[in-house]
């Protein structure tokens, strides 16, 4: 496992990275909705630069394991909608984050020859 993480790890690091920025960019465009454009335009920049971060991810590991690593945008989106929406967060919400956090960790390491 820790030889798959090693020979990703650039890929990994920039993979989350895209997850997070296309999560904030996302929930800027829910915050449009009431706060007006400049969110909006916030989101499409934010969004479009995890994009770009992806692509340049996908230089660094393999596609087996890179692209499950978008999934944490699931689980932020979550955690995100509690401290920023004050949406609920169920228990079993919860476990899904564990759940999708683990499987992720799962997924990282499974790049062994």
């Amino acid at each position: 496992m820790r030889e798959s993480f090693e020979k990703n790890k650039k890929g990994i690091i920039l993979m989350l990275t895209a997850a997070v920025l296309a999560c904030v960019g996302q929930l800027m465009w829910k915050l449009s909705v009431t706060n007006g454009i400049w969110f909006m335009l916030s989101g499409f920049i934010l969004y479009g630069l995890g994009a770009v971060v992806m692509l340049v991810a996908y230089r660094y590991g393999s596609v087996s394991v890179l692209q499950p690593m978008m999934s944490t945008n699931y689980a932020l989106s979550a955690v995100l909608g509690f401290f920023v929406l004050d949406e609920k967060l169920s228990a079993l919400k919860v476990i899904g984050i564990f759940i999708i956090t683990f499987g992720v960790i799962l997924i990282g390491g499974g790049d062994t020859e």
